[in-house]
């Protein structure tokens, strides 16, 4: 590319000349127009890093065409890795998700009923001790209250759920939550990954 000019120079007059092609070229061979916007801003990426490897002339061109079909296997790989590693972890999350038999006994309509009856301060309480399995001690800290209130709010708060309960008499519904297994982690390598 014209040698003696800076290299700024030289880059604009390899876009002016090259960008709307490339485009062209990098839209019909990209899945959707973001991605193919992506691949002329990649490929040109590469040409301002490598100014002095682009040819003269209409040669110019074809080397970008080159790199944009690298770029473009390059994307087409990613995705083919990203799309390998969410099967893979659509699998494993079977592994490692049970059904919430508790959530059988929260999540149904007598117990919505009798919770949503209660004070925001109580609900909260019995969600972070329930739900979040935090004991006294950290909702004491979360909340900046002493150890000794929080269990005493708390009990308060059952004793205000259990008597709502025993104001509702419904049939209870089956849960849709789910809880997670032991710690394990939630992608296993395999061979595609070594």
């Amino acid at each position: 590319m014209g040698r003696a000019a800076a290299p700024e120079e030289q880059f604009e007059a390899l876009y002016r000349a090259n960008a709307r092609p490339l485009l062209g070229f990098a839209l019909r061979r990209a899945a959707r127009p973001e991605d193919a916007a992506d691949v002329v801003a990649e490929t040109m990426l590469v040409a301002w890093r490598r100014i002095e490897d682009v040819p003269d002339g209409d040669e110019a061109r074809l080397w970008l065409y080159g790199v944009a079909r690298h770029v473009l296997a390059n994307s087409r790989r990613s995705i083919r890795r990203r799309d390998r590693l969410g099967e893979r972890l659509r699998r494993d999350v079977g592994r490692l998700v049970d059904p919430d038999l508790a959530a059988g006994v929260t999540v149904s309509l007598e117990l919505r009923q009798a919770f949503a009856a209660l004070g925001a301060d109580d609900r909260e309480l019995l969600q972070l001790t329930a739900w979040e399995g935090l004991g006294a001690q950290e909702i004491a800290t979360m909340l900046g209250l002493s150890p000794v209130a929080v269990r005493s709010r708390l009990h308060r708060a059952r004793g205000r759920l259990r008597r709502e309960l025993e104001r509702h008499d419904m049939p209870r519904e089956p849960s849709p939550g789910h809880v997670l297994r032991d710690e394990q982690p939630l992608v296993r390598k395999t061979e595609d990954d070594r």
